[in-house]
């Protein structure tokens, strides 16, 4: 058949076709579309919840952090001691407790133990920590520990955040599949028959 001849060629408006609209696919399931606004929620929950979690815990951690960086600086001081003991073993068997002395503040003598290096001699001067009540401890945490503790309280906020994320995506993923299976066995139930009776003819 000619152009001519086209029952539309005369017809300077073509028959009109409707465009479907990505929404409009019958065979996309109300389950469907809750899935996907439910995914669309969660999605942008995460996109606003993750850095706003991570920055806040991160801040806070830090913060108290430093208030302990402040509290230990103001604390504890560093004073001078002498072993009054070996410390036994060899250079690299790493560290060992010692016996050590030394004089406060007020001018009294005191002792306590340390850990130095393995096989350090009797009478090597050391740098030790006291705390307010002069009984050694270990150093007060600084500056780069409150970062560090931010730092991993910010990245364990957000890695909550994900997972959280995660755990709501596959929980509604089982909720709508047990609908679905669930329709699919009450649709069969109904179709089942049907198609065993033409087999039955």
């Amino acid at each position: 058949m000619t152009a001519h001849g086209s029952p539309y060629a005369s017809d300077p408006h073509p028959p009109h076709r409707e465009r479907v609209s990505r929404g409009a696919n019958p065979l996309r399931r109300t389950s469907d579309k809750i899935e996907t606004w439910f995914l669309r929620f969660l999605l942008l929950v995460l996109t606003l919840g993750l850095p706003m979690a991570s920055i806040s815990a991160g801040v806070t951690a830090y913060e108290s952090s430093m208030r302990t960086v402040q509290a230990q600086t103001a604390q504890r001081q560093q004073v001078t001691a002498r072993l009054t003991s070996d410390a036994g073993g060899g250079a690299g068997d790493g560290t060992r407790q010692a016996q050590i002395h030394w004089t406060d503040r007020n001018g009294k003598e005191r002792s306590g133990t340390t850990l130095v290096r393995s096989g350090t001699p009797k009478g090597t001067t050391v740098r030790v920590w006291l705390d307010r009540d002069g009984i050694v401890t270990g150093p007060p945490m600084t500056e780069y520990n409150a970062r560090t503790t931010g730092w991993f309280a910010g990245s364990s906020a957000a890695a909550g955040v994900f997972a959280g994320f995660l755990a709501a995506r596959a929980g509604m993923r089982q909720v709508l599949d047990r609908r679905r299976y669930a329709r699919w066995e009450a649709e069969w139930a109904l179709v089942e028959p049907l198609w065993s009776a033409r087999f039955r003819q």
